[in-house]
């Protein structure tokens, strides 16, 4: 990681490729998924948000380097799982 903007908008990018394959499933599906592809946008918002909150509040007392490495390792499994959610729809 070079620093925290660099970080900021490769979690903005990946939650934005995220939210679009999102888009694209829901104008495809029928409409019984709705609702879930929904839930499945709100969730990629907050799931960005959040993380960019992380990335610029650090938790003290943590060395820096190990939070960021939790902090895009948590990311990652937060992504695959909102793919797998969009890939079964």
């Amino acid at each position: 990681m070079a620093n925290k903007r660099d970080l900021k908008k490769s979690l903005s990018y990946a939650s934005s490729e995220l939210f679009a394959e999102c888009v694209a499933s829901y104008l495809t599906a029928d409409k019984a998924n709705h609702d879930t592809l929904d839930a499945t946008l709100k969730c990629i918002l907050k799931t960005h948000s959040d993380f960019v909150r992380r990335v610029s509040h650090p938790e003290p007392g943590m060395e820096p380097k190990k939070y960021y490495k939790i902090l895009v390792e948590d990311f990652n499994k937060q992504a695959c799982e909102l793919i797998d959610q969009i890939e079964a729809l």
